[in-house]
């Protein structure tokens, strides 16, 4: 318990005679990432919104960095930063202005302010826009100074909504870098993200969200875990010696099961699959192929990959769109 910096438990909130919460428990360890998964509609973004204080649960208890959201929202405010599906920056202000509005809105002197804004700006890229209106950005640069503004003031929660959506790969490689350094200089972080890779990637552990309820909590591999073992996947050099590396793989192949032609699509042409049991599969083909002196140019171990755990677990494509619960804010006074 004391190594929880979120700590949210039997949430409930109800839109109309929509449930968008029901039941949700969620913990954040400090020091570390956990990823939000869910179709449309699962409730993601509205428990966001109630550990970051801008949404009444019906129900339900939870705290942020120890403090209760409830009785105290102005203190969990002070130790958190968010940012939202949509980027929230003023857009009449510079990108300098912007931050360093917030530096002073968190008690910054206005030095501190601006020396912490340029740092931001520097990070994200955009040095050289700095004094330019955010709304002359495009949409990616408004997204990353949204971003920046999250960590103006050092938060020791950071909730991300969905935080890359708009950003082209490089940028969301880049933004997967910021979360890693703040994660390394102590902060803990809630990610919700419609990008499977991104969880992947990022997540220390995940939870799947559906209808409102959490229907899975684990690390990313026992996640994949559940779903079913693992497959081994062999490519010889010399692709006339595929015949043989079948049979090897047969050799190991999980009871029930034989090896087949890698028909994935978009692979080369000369793989071979076959699903197994556990870890020392591995082990006991790499001897076999010593021992046949067969060469390969691909040899890998493959636990299913989280969209085969997303589909498994909600019956819904990966990848999804935004919430699709757009009720107002109720915000907390």
């Amino acid at each position: 318990m004391h190594d929880l910096v979120v700590h949210a438990e039997a949430l409930r909130k109800r839109f109309a005679h929509t449930p968008a919460l029901d039941g949700v428990d969620l913990a954040v360890r400090r020091g570390t990432v956990l990823g939000v998964l869910g179709p449309n509609g699962a409730g993601k973004t509205t428990a966001v919104r109630v550990l970051a204080t801008l949404l009444r649960p019906d129900s339900g208890r939870a705290q942020v960095a120890g403090i209760d959201v409830l009785r105290h929202p102005e203190r969990v405010r002070r130790r958190i930063g968010l940012t939202g599906q949509y980027a929230s920056v003023d857009e009449d202000l510079t990108g300098l202005q912007n931050l360093v509005l917030i530096g002073q809105l968190l008690d910054l002197s206005r030095r501190d302010a601006r020396r912490r804004a340029e740092e931001l700006l520097d990070w994200f890229g955009l040095s050289e826009a700095a004094r330019r209106p955010a709304k002359t950005y495009s949409g990616g640069m408004r997204r990353r100074l949204d971003l920046a503004a999250s960590l103006v003031g050092h938060p020791e929660v950071i909730f991300l909504d969905e935080p890359t959506t708009g950003l082209d790969p490089a940028k969301r490689e880049d933004m997967w870098g910021v979360v890693r350094s703040q994660v390394a200089d102590g902060a803990s972080v809630l990610l919700t993200t419609q990008y499977l890779e991104e969880a992947d990637a990022l997540a220390d552990e995940i939870v799947v969200m559906d209808a409102g309820r959490v229907i899975a909590h684990d690390t990313p591999d026992g996640l994949k875990r559940r779903v079913g073992g693992q497959t081994l996947r062999v490519r010889p050099t010399d692709p006339a010696r595929l015949p043989e590396v079948r049979a090897l793989l047969d050799a190991v192949a999980a009871p029930g099961t034989s090896a087949a032609l890698d028909t994935a699509a978009g692979s080369r042409p000369g793989a071979a699959t076959v699903p197994v049991t556990g870890d020392a599969a591995l082990a006991e083909l790499v001897a076999a192929l010593v021992r046949a002196s067969i060469e390969v140019t691909e040899l890998a171990l493959h636990l299913p990959s989280l969209d085969e755990v997303f589909l498994s677990l909600t019956g819904a494509p990966a990848r999804t769109a935004h919430e699709d619960i757009h009720e107002p804010a109720e915000e907390l006074v």
